[in-house]
């Protein structure tokens, strides 16, 4: 699994086609795929979008994911900074996807962070 994170238009997608052999016909998104899609798809990219849809299931779907998709390419937004929302939902929904992340980053070979369209490794190697 390769998990590449980091904030918005960052150039998260532009990095795992460029980087990890994906193409765009082999991305999935998060915002509008199902869970069982995502048990197979070769890419997912808005992964945190997924999670808000599954709510308090989000921490086990994720954990099936990595059991069940383990060479799947995962992007999420890092959500976690900034200001501190409001509303207890997304204060929770925030607090999900960094557990869930955890989750990825613990199974994957290979942890990226997009920062201003340069990739860093955090975890493994740039291939």
């Amino acid at each position: 699994m390769v998990m590449i994170t980091g904030g918005a238009y960052q150039g998260k997608t532009a990095c795992a086609v460029g980087n990890f052999g994906i193409s765009q016909d082999e991305i999935i998104s998060g915002r509008s795929c199902t869970p069982h899609e995502a048990m197979s798809a070769k890419c997912i990219t808005d992964l945190q979008e997924l999670l808000r849809r599954l709510g308090d299931g989000s921490v086990a779907f994720t954990q099936e994911l990595c059991r069940r998709n383990s060479s799947a390419v995962i992007i999420m937004e890092e959500i976690g900074c900034g200001i501190v929302p409001m509303e207890k939902s997304e204060r929770v929904w925030r607090e999900n996807v960094g557990r869930c992340g955890c989750i990825i980053a613990a199974s994957s070979e290979t942890v990226v962070r997009m920062v201003c369209g340069i990739p860093t490794a955090i975890k493994g190697e740039m291939p």
